[in-house]
């Protein structure tokens, strides 16, 4: 029988990193809950086990009950009745069957009802997910909201909430409006108090993922008289409450089975989550980053399933008296599709590991004070996580779009009929370099940490570390791609010119994306040269052929070639 985690040893790879005895030490307290609870660990092998058989069950749930759902979902998708969503009628065979397999509250203490997993073994769980159904991914993941709640609401809170969440009920955040998309200062629902303190919302939210879910993260105006991001707080909504009707569900390019709503408020009760005024800067912040974790491992999962479908139909396919996989030029896509992949989840996985060991020292220090070496810590990995999430989220969105526009390509014509699953995952994944941040934001997030040297001392890390022997003539490459990369950001950094910065910087990003997972994947392939050696030869050839490029490109970019790219305006738009 398929199984979508066993079926695929390189995620038990990334199970086994040395960082993983530091996060689960951390998560677990030194096991104190061993003795409350049955099933929690008794040390660092039964926690690892513990999450073996919750990717081992999450993968058979996803391969026999989610993945054979997947093609009525995205036929039939969401519909509206009375102001109310309604899911695809397979989308709730899918809850119930994760609910039944205890897939909910993964991230949340046990005295709460959850499992107490960390972040990495939950981005493992959303990848399974995603290759099965990336729109129910959707829906399942949001789950994840409730980790904001979880550390900024009040205890009242937690304990009202968070059991509902790990019993299976679901979540949403809802941030944009009609005005508002990539920019949340502009958000302008109304958060208005009666005069016994009840806090209710006034006003409509667009573009909201699971937009009818049992509980809400709210963005909305507290403050009178404001229009930037400081009037804005962050509140709970419950749909018991009522108050909040869906006016419209959008019709989209890909995941259906992912309801996309237009909400309506009106007078709708709520509750104020942690304090005024740091909804946007505070609170939505820790949504975005941990949604775009989330995307990465979606991202991961469709580059994984548009990789088996295109090997299993070059398999098959016949050619000019030939399975097509023996041609050269489709085992170049079919490689690159798999190296691509090995280094995006590598990717993936590390920045996972950077936000487990600072999110679980941030959560040790509302219990108590931190050691002054904790702090250390937990600063050194929040800078890390910081860095590395724009470029998890960023890269593996757009290397999901280019794997399920290869699976695509390597099946022809066939390709482009409905009743092959490639075409479902080439509009599945085009929105995942769109939604929590576009690729050009993730850019925007991570340009810093390129000016001011961070990734660079980065990589200057990862070269120390060894490699096998066949693998150093790679590396060797490696290290001339970072000699271009530092010259090409020395000569961004000198010009004066912020356009050309900001023009320039999608190359730098891309070189600095190519250069770190290069590195990631000459380790992992010394490690398991089974399982990855390939996958480290192919990518970084392809890494070279593209950071050779932007250097040569950037270096020799100057000021007066940005006239030659700026849009003109027709004569229509200058006289309006």
């Amino acid at each position: 029988m398929a199984n979508y985690y066993s079926d695929h040893p390189e995620i038990e790879f990334h199970l086994n990193h040395p960082l993983m005895q530091r996060i689960v030490e951390l998560k677990e307290r030194e096991y104190v809950d061993k003795d409350q609870f049955d099933d929690a660990p008794v040390n660092y092998d039964d926690a690892i086990e513990n999450y073996k058989r919750l990717l081992d069950i999450t993968g058979d749930v996803a391969a026999n009950i989610l993945e054979p759902n997947s093609e009525s979902v995205d036929l039939e998708g969401p519909h509206l009745e009375d102001g109310r969503m309604i899911y695809a009628s397979k989308t709730y065979e899918n809850l119930d069957a994760t609910r039944k397999a205890g897939l909910w509250g993964i991230s949340m203490p046990r005295r709460f009802g959850g499992l107490n997993v960390p972040n990495t073994v939950f981005s493992m769980l959303s990848e399974v997910i995603a290759a099965a159904d990336a729109g129910f991914q959707n829906v399942w993941s949001l789950q994840s909201c409730i980790d904001t709640l979880y550390e900024f609401g009040s205890k009242e809170q937690q304990e009202k909430y968070i059991p509902r969440i790990s019993e299976g009920e679901t979540m949403s955040m809802d941030l944009t409006e009609p005005d508002a998309g990539s920019d949340l200062q502009r958000v302008m629902l109304k958060a208005t108090q009666d005069a016994d303190g009840t806090w209710r919302l006034n006003g409509v939210k667009r573009f909201i993922t699971n937009g009818d879910s049992d509980l809400h993260l709210v963005l909305a105006r507290s403050e009178e008289d404001t229009h930037d991001g400081r009037g804005l707080s962050m509140f709970i909504y419950d749909k018991r409450d009522g108050g909040v009707t869906v006016r419209h569900i959008e019709h989209k390019l890909g995941i259906h089975g992912s309801p996309t709503c237009e909400l309506v408020f009106k007078n709708a009760k709520c509750e104020l989550c942690g304090e005024r005024r740091l909804g946007l800067i505070k609170y939505v912040m820790s949504l975005m980053n941990g949604a775009r974790l989330g995307i990465a491992a979606q991202s991961v999962g469709v580059e994984q399933e548009a990789y088996n479908e295109g090997l299993a139909y070059a398999k098959e396919r016949e050619q000019f008296g030939k399975k097509i996989i023996t041609f050269p030029a489709v085992y170049d896509m079919l490689s690159r599709m798999k190296a691509k992949l090995d280094a995006g989840r590598s990717l993936l996985y590390m920045t996972a590991r950077y936000v487990d060991i600072y999110k679980a020292l941030e959560d040790i220090s509302r219990e108590r004070k931190l050691t002054p070496e904790e702090r250390k810590e937990m600063k050194q990995y929040s800078r890390l996580a910081d860095a590395f999430t724009p470029l998890a989220k960023g890269m593996n969105s757009e290397y999901a779009n280019q794997n399920a526009y290869d699976a695509i390509s390597i099946h022809g014509g066939s390709g482009f009929i409905m009743e092959y699953k490639c075409q479902r995952l080439y509009r599945d994944a085009r929105i995942f370099s769109i939604y929590e941040g576009t690729t050009q934001l993730q850019v925007v997030a991570a340009v810093r940490y390129i000016t001011n040297g961070t990734y660079l001392n980065i990589i200057k890390e990862m070269l120390l570390n060894d490699v096998a022997d066949e693998l150093r003539p790679l590396k060797e490459r490696v290290a001339k791609m970072v000699d271009l990369y530092a010259e090409a950001v020395e000569k961004v950094k000198a010009s004066s010119n912020q356009a050309e910065h900001d023009f320039l910087a999608r190359r730098l990003y891309n070189m600095t994306g190519d250069i770190i997972m290069s590195l990631l994947i000459l380790t992992d392939a010394t490690k398991a040269p089974e399982l990855f050696a390939k996958s480290a030869q192919v990518y970084v050839r392809a890494a070279e052929e593209e950071v050779v490029g932007h250097a040569a490109y950037v270096m020799a970019f100057n000021n007066d070639d940005l006239k030659n790219f700026v849009a003109e305006e027709t004569n229509d738009e200058a006289e309006a």
